[in-house]
């Protein structure tokens, strides 16, 4: 049986090989750790050429688990994605051709490029996992996990995410730009390279399955689980929101907490690991109200603010 060592280990390693690709970013890639050890999906979001693609495909490559890229685009269908039933003349009969969403690992590139019926047809497959085709429901892989990329709203030919589907990414990754060391280490890494080298995987799904069974067992003190209830009930009754987080967006927190204590080699959940993971978990599930929208503030703040006011469980 798998403990929080073996996490913590299994984490370092895969940690270390996506960071022969990537510079940095330790906590990026910690949080799609954690996602993953939850059963999880990670919208990674931020400016095109800040590594988003990079990161998703370096670590899907290091889990040993099946791959598959979908470039979104405009045109992009349903079917696509899914897969489609055609009629083979040879055999005389139908036959079901899967689509990419019968992978392990997905990497979904540019998904706010897709259309809202492209993008509707993950939704099943995200919360439920499975896929229904033509009134037929099929099963996917374990592990499964959508790793989806996005450019900012504002940006041309994007067609904003739909809260719901927003609500089925357990947690959101703003990459950011390197530190200036960490741009020219960057440069001189990748100055002989025109394609990034692949990676040789550290881990595989089998024990990927057995990982994600340690992070149900880590302890949440009674003190720790109100904290979070209050952080939760705090941001439906905030003014600067027009719909606070839902129980499902609570359950994230409680569950992305325990696995980020189980990547740190704990057996139990501390108000520090919550309060981190809100940062992540919270804000792309919120709306704002059009007063605060019209302050310029944002959700992130609106978070920020909740962690400062909702008084914090001290150990007595």
């Amino acid at each position: 049986m798998k403990t929080v060592n073996d996490v913590r280990d299994a984490a370092t390693s895969i940690r270390e090989n996506v960071q022969k690709v990537i510079v940095g970013k330790d906590d990026s890639i910690n949080l799609a750790l954690v996602a993953l050890l939850c059963k999880g999906h990670v919208l990674l979001e931020d400016v095109p050429g800040t590594g988003k693609t990079t990161m998703a495909k370096a670590l899907a490559q290091s889990l040993g688990c099946d791959f598959h890229r979908i470039q979104c685009t405009p045109d992009l269908m349903p079917s696509d994605v899914l897969g489609v039933n055609f009629y083979n003349q040879k055999l005389g009969e139908f036959e079901f051709r899967e689509g990419p969403v019968f992978s392990q690992i997905i990497l979904t590139d540019e998904i706010n490029r897709a259309t809202p019926r492209t993008q509707s047809s993950l939704l099943e497959a995200m919360q439920e996992r499975q896929a229904t085709i033509d009134g037929v429901t099929m099963k996917l892989a374990e592990p499964f996990m959508v790793m989806a990329t996005q450019n900012p709203v504002e940006m041309e030919g994007t067609f904003p995410l739909p809260e719901a589907q927003l609500d089925r990414f357990m947690v959101r990754v703003v990459i950011g730009y390197p530190t200036p060391e960490e741009e020219g280490a960057i440069y001189k890494r990748f100055e002989r390279d025109t394609v990034l080298p692949s990676l040789a995987a550290v881990t595989n799904s089998e024990d990927l399955a057995e990982l994600q069974n340690v992070p149900p067992s880590v302890r949440m003190d009674d003190t720790v689980r109100k904290y979070i209830v209050d952080l939760i009930t705090s941001t439906r009754d905030n003014p600067g929101l027009s719909l606070g987080a839902s129980p499902r967006a609570g359950l994230a927190l409680y569950k992305t907490s325990q696995a980020w204590a189980a990547l740190e080699g704990r057996d139990y959940v501390t108000p520090d690991d919550v309060k981190l993971l809100a940062r992540s978990v919270l804000p792309h599930r919120l709306i704002l109200s059009s007063t605060a929208r019209l302050r310029g503030n944002s959700a992130d703040q609106i978070v920020g603010d909740v962690l400062d006011t909702v008084s914090v469980p001290i150990e007595r």
